[in-house]
């Protein structure tokens, strides 16, 4: 999932990463005190997800322990995936690999990642399910769950104020309801909602339980004339139709956050990073940001959210294999993925670490919803789906044209199902 993480909600900060150097092989050594001495690790961390102290804090506690040094090299998510697929199959790939939730299937099927399924027994007991299903392919463990980060409503608490709301909503007829007051007692647009803001869709429909794809004998194939892809559509519609943005643009086209900062809309839902881009649009906005939780059906679950994030994997061809797992062992221990949390505002590996969010309103908004949450299919062949133009876009803007669900389906499902049949 490609995302730059905001540490602190206002005038935030991007977060940066740190290295070292150092050289050697070797994996048949045990760990402690200088029991790796003069080997080096290297870590390939995506630009934006290792923050200073994190980062300072994780290396100093993994060369005392190991006698390794740690060399972080820096990524960019442009272009990565060809990148790691060419380092993995050479002779020195790196030996642990920041790696989006979302891809990691693809590269366990394909054989690049080693089986850590004993490192779970002790490390990930508890990691949260909703966040390591992504790392768990057939039946094996095959990366670490590291953070997720989900979609949160931030709005605008002047013009919810002017409205005479007092309150956020706790559910989503609530939600609808507060929203058509904005509509009806200011001059506000209720919510900027485009037509093809597709991961929000993909969340509501992990609330309504559905498959956005099904198996038809060895293949995959469409699943969007399900009836409950047809819930969550309608569902999404109807706030839709309480905005004024175009029905065949996503949130980027313009930029949602941009159009929330002059002041004139009541909410709009987003990730928390969108805050700054507001705030850097008109910085006399920050004052007025609010967030909360997508609210659900009911009281009891908030609304369905994707969990865009990232796992740390090992190379299936390291040499250092040990030493890798040393590492995984401290980066992602109690302590330093608490800190993750804290430093960097995302989502931890465990629910027992989200107290560490404490403070910060944009992650205690995202929490919530993050046991219920998901991802698009863990599948190899999900890749070519979201290649423009997205057939799941087209297949929105459709419903919202007026199209029924049924043929809003059939009209994109041949070329759906041309890209699910695509060889990986």
């Amino acid at each position: 999932m490609q995302r730059k993480l905001i540490a602190a909600i206002g005038v935030a900060g991007m977060l940066v990463s740190i290295a070292a150097c150092g050289s050697d092989d070797s994996d048949d050594k045990k760990a402690g005190a200088d029991g790796f001495k003069g080997e080096t690790l290297t870590l390939w961390a995506m630009d934006g997800s290792t923050p200073p102290g994190w980062s300072k804090d994780v290396k100093a506690a993994f060369e005392k322990k190991t006698g390794a040094k740690l060399n972080v090299e820096v990524q960019q998510w442009n272009g990565i995936q060809q990148k790691l697929t060419t380092a993995l199959s050479e002779e020195n790939p790196p030996d642990v690999f920041e790696i989006g939730n979302t891809q990691t299937a693809a590269y366990a099927k394909t054989g690049g990642l080693a089986d850590l399924s004993d490192l779970k027994k002790g490390l990930g007991a508890d990691w949260t399910e909703s966040i390591n299903k992504s790392s768990v392919v057939d039946g094996k463990q095959y990366a670490a769950p590291w953070f997720v980060l989900n979609r949160v409503v931030i709005y605008n608490k002047k013009v919810w104020a002017d409205a005479g709301i007092k309150d956020t909503p706790k559910t989503r007829a609530e939600f609808l309801k507060d929203l058509k007051q904005v509509g009806s007692k200011t001059e506000a647009e209720p919510i900027y909602l485009p037509g093809q803001n597709w991961y929000h869709f993909v969340g509501l429909t992990l609330g309504e339980g559905a498959e956005l794809v099904k198996k038809d004998g060895d293949k995959y194939v469409s699943n969007l004339a399900d009836p409950k892809v047809a819930a969550a559509m309608k569902t999404y519609k109807q706030f839709a139709d309480l905005s004024k943005a175009p029905k065949n643009k996503d949130e980027a086209t313009p930029q949602q956050a941009e159009v929330f900062a002059k002041g004139k809309t009541g909410a709009f839902i987003g990730m928390s990073w969108e805050a700054a881009t507001a705030i850097k649009a008109n910085p006399k906005i920050e004052k007025d940001i609010g967030y909360f939780t997508i609210p659900g059906a009911t009281t009891a679950k908030p609304e369905g959210v994707f969990l865009g994030g990232s796992n740390l994997a090992v190379a299936a061809t390291s040499k250092k294999q040990e030493l890798a797992k040393e590492f995984l062992k401290i980066a992602l221990n109690d302590e330093h993925e608490g800190a993750l949390a804290k430093e960097g505002g995302v989502i931890p590996n465990k629910q027992s670490l989200e107290a560490q969010l404490k403070g910060n309103p944009a992650a205690e908004a995202m929490a919530p919803a993050t046991a219920g949450g998901g991802t698009t299919p863990l599948i190899p062949e999900w890749a070519a789906v979201e290649n423009p133009p997205n057939p799941i876009k087209s297949y929105m803007t459709a419903v919202l044209g007026g199209k029924s669900n049924t043929d809003a389906a059939k009209q994109v499902e041949g070329e759906f199902n041309k890209r699910l049949s695509q060889k990986q």
